[in-house]
């Protein structure tokens, strides 16, 4: 039976009729992008906890993976910190597969034919992508949406980082932040009484009675099908639903397409819990001596559906002073940073110094490469560090007793005391996100690591970053389990312990 089209020739064809001098450019990195996806899919498969692997072990040319049904897959060693990999191909049964759905349609796991649709569009969307950058200038970025829009392949590790169903290479183009286009958001009015309101929604969007909901015109078109009344010219940060308004807050929207793992719509209890939280981080921010701001939410509005949501969120550009730059972490990668281990080691003290401290108070940071920006020096130093987001952050209410600070009043979903889920939270969006993100491999990253703590407090939280192995979402397994409620995680290489890495 002939294979139904694929992804990546669906956006060929479409960019024939939309963009046909890019076309060349899509196809030529087709190869690459197949690489840089199946490099990621590769480490997911000899990393995470996967039912239907039975063995795995290394060998002089890379590892072998055993499957429950008896089959073989092979490929090269896997760094699960390396950042720039290319698997070119891996055998399965002897068979060679170079394209990361091919391998995983013929896999026949369970929930496999999903995965592979969705493997397929990160491919596509990837090489749309990187040939989207021919021709771009190398001017040093000013405002923050530059810094946000330099960030071409997405998510380091995940196989989806550029998974896109639902967008035309059309709509792409159009919001995409690595394309750098403007986005005019819709204005929705809605009565103001029909309205969950947190915060302050500011005067210049509100009409009279009603209240003016700023749409990501995805949503518009596609899920809520209305026409609005008005726009915002606004710049699309790495995020893609969230953007920033030329000189003023960033405007987080819903989108409720599936976006590497998440639907991206905004939950009613977000909205209702924003002000409490925007509050709560303000005041555990003041308690780390000025290594870590956070970025305040302005205002909330969800108008009886998480469709039909948004938030308005300070620019972490008012936390720099003359000369200074605030960069996401994951924009570092094209920086000076990663190549400069003192630079590199200066970060990661930062970061683990601010984290373990609210850590130690009761606050577990979701501080990936997204959420956490670092303020730099006119020098190029890291000097202090922005933290934006807080939708995903874990509160402990016994920590927080210990050291006088009140429970807020969040969702259920944010609270434990279970120290595990604690530091899996934190070091596996910081140390084994954010941080080896930046690092690009296992050797960097340990070195950085191992200089960065030289100094830190002996607390329980540094002392299980230490000894044991480090936690990481199971990327893979979180895909391949739809049924599964919440983040599923795979125990990773020490990078700080001997022979890691």
């Amino acid at each position: 039976m002939p294979r139904p089209p694929t992804a990546e020739a669906g956006i060929a064809e479409e960019l024939a009729v939309v963009r046909p001098a890019l076309l060349p450019a899509y196809t030529g990195a087709l190869p690459g992008a197949r690489a840089a996806v199946l490099a990621r899919l590769w480490r997911g498969l000899t990393h995470d906890p996967l039912p239907w692997i039975t063995g795995r072990e290394d060998t002089r040319s890379g590892a072998v993976l055993r499957l429950a049904d008896g089959r073989r897959l092979e490929g090269p060693p896997a760094d699960p910190y390396a950042t720039d990999a290319r698997v070119t191909a891996v055998r399965l049964d002897g068979t060679e597969y170079d394209d990361p759905a091919r391998l995983m349609t013929d896999l026949a796991v369970p929930h496999s034919a999903a995965f592979a649709a969705e493997l397929g569009h990160s491919t596509a969307s990837l090489a749309l992508s990187r040939a989207g950058q021919r021709g771009v200038g190398d001017a040093a970025p000013v405002r923050d949406w530059e810094w946000e829009q330099r960030v071409v392949d997405g998510h380091p590790f995940h196989p989806n980082c550029r998974s896109r169903p639902g967008f035309s290479a059309a709509e792409q183009l159009a919001y995409g932040p690595e394309h750098r286009p403007v986005v005019e958001l819709v204005l929705l009015p809605v009565p103001a009484g029909e309205c969950l309101v947190s915060g302050v929604w500011p005067e210049w969007l509100r009409d009279g009675d009603r209240v003016l909901v700023p749409v990501h015109p995805w949503q518009a078109a596609h899920v809520l099908k209305r026409l609005g009344e008005g726009a915002l010219a606004a710049h699309p940060l790495m995020a893609l639903r969230t953007l920033a308004l030329p000189d003023g807050p960033h405007v987080k929207t819903a989108l409720s397409a599936r976006l590497t793992s998440s639907v991206r719509d905004i939950s009613l209890g977000s909205v209702a819990a924003s002000a409490v939280l925007s509050d709560f981080g303000q005041a555990v921010a003041e308690r780390t001596d000025g290594l870590l701001r956070i970025t305040r939410t302005l205002g909330a509005v969800a108008a009886g559906s998480p469709d039909l949501a948004a938030l308005l969120r300070e620019s972490p550009e008012e936390y720099a002073g003359p000369g200074e730059r605030v960069v996401p972490v994951a924009a570092l990668a094209g920086t000076d940073l990663p190549r400069s281990p003192a630079r590199l080691a200066r970060l990661a003290r930062l970061a683990l110094t601010a984290g373990l401290r609210l850590l130690d108070m009761g606050v577990s940071l979701e501080a990936h490469g997204q959420n956490l920006l670092v303020v730099m020096s006119p020098e190029g130093e890291p000097a202090r560090l922005v933290y934006r987001d807080l939708a995903d952050l874990r509160v402990s209410p016994a920590r927080l007793a210990r050291h006088g600070i009140p429970v807020p009043d969040v969702p259920d979903r944010m609270v434990t005391d279970d120290a595990l889920a604690l530091r899996r939270k934190l070091f596996g969006s910081l140390v084994a996100g954010a941080l080896a993100g930046t690092a690009g491999s296992g050797a960097a990253l340990r070195a950085a690591l191992e200089d960065a703590v030289r100094d830190l407090p002996r607390t329980p939280d540094l002392a299980a970053l230490l000894g044991g192995p480090l936690p990481a979402k199971a990327l893979t397994l979180m895909r391949l389990s739809p049924g599964a409620a919440g983040d599923q995680w795979a125990d990773l290489p020490n990078p700080l312990r001997s022979g890691s890495g």
